[in-house]
């Protein structure tokens, strides 16, 4: 997957993924938000996990490049236009277009698990309408009892095991009278235990789609409710 977005971006294939197919491109113009499996497949198994991949794209019209890098770079923010699945989220250090983030995490479905998550962020600005980032989590630790005096941090691989690795690649590009965004979305999760398949297998299979459709969403929203689309703010460059 990584070496599928680095082609993207150096030329060895067409930067978006929603240009290789009229109909998503169309679709998406039309303001719908598409997602789906990258190969395919909801859920790919490896050794005590489960690797889930998917992609989607949204338009944001009458948005410019620069707006929406400013938004997406607004970590502190995050929360408030993420909400329910980011609770917290505040930018730790920045050094030009590499950011190390914070955000505490939300994923429910029938259960509701809490984590702590630290994130490397790189932007890449391609040219004038072109940008796309990496995101990779370096840690990732489910918190027991959040918001209460009892909370506490569990050690990174145990809890529930919804999200053990989360690795992001937005690509963004300025045309046809406003911003196509696309995010893909790579999480590592726990294995399903035996037996329980039948309660666990929908809840790891839904969440990463359900989870990538609101961003997308929320990133669609969040541009035309602030007026952030009609604003120039400058955008970092590599």
């Amino acid at each position: 997957a990584a070496k599928v977005a680095a082609a993207r971006v150096s030329g060895g294939r067409a930067f978006l993924w929603l240009d290789e197919s009229p109909d998503r491109r169309a679709r998406v113009r039309r303001g719908e938000v598409v997602v789906v499996p990258t190969s395919g497949r909801a859920i790919t198994d490896v050794p005590d996990g489960l690797v889930h991949d998917w992609i989607g794209g949204v338009f944001l019209p009458a948005a410019t490049l620069d707006a929406a890098l400013a938004f997406l770079q607004d970590y502190d923010s995050h929360a408030k236009y993420y909400a329910p699945e980011v609770v917290r989220s505040r930018t730790i250090s920045r050094d030009g277009n590499h950011f190390v983030v914070f955000m505490r995490l939300m994923k429910r479905k029938v259960v509701t698990a809490i984590f702590d998550t630290t994130h490397d962020v790189t932007y890449r600005r391609l040219d004038a309408a072109r940008a796309s980032s990496r995101s990779r989590t370096t840690r990732v630790a489910e918190v027991e009892e959040a918001g209460t005096r009892d909370e506490r941090q569990m050690p990174p691989g145990t809890g529930h095991g919804f999200l053990w690795n989360l690795d992001t690649f937005w690509r963004l590009q300025q045309r046809d009278g406003g911003v196509y965004a696309e995010c893909q979305a790579i999480s590592l999760s726990r294995d399903i235990p035996w037996g329980f398949g039948w309660i666990v297998r929908p809840i790891l299979q839904d969440l990463p789609e359900e989870s990538l459709r609101q961003t997308l969403q929320a990133t669609r929203e969040a541009l035309a409710r602030s007026g952030t689309a009609r604003r120039q703010a400058p955008a970092s460059r590599e």
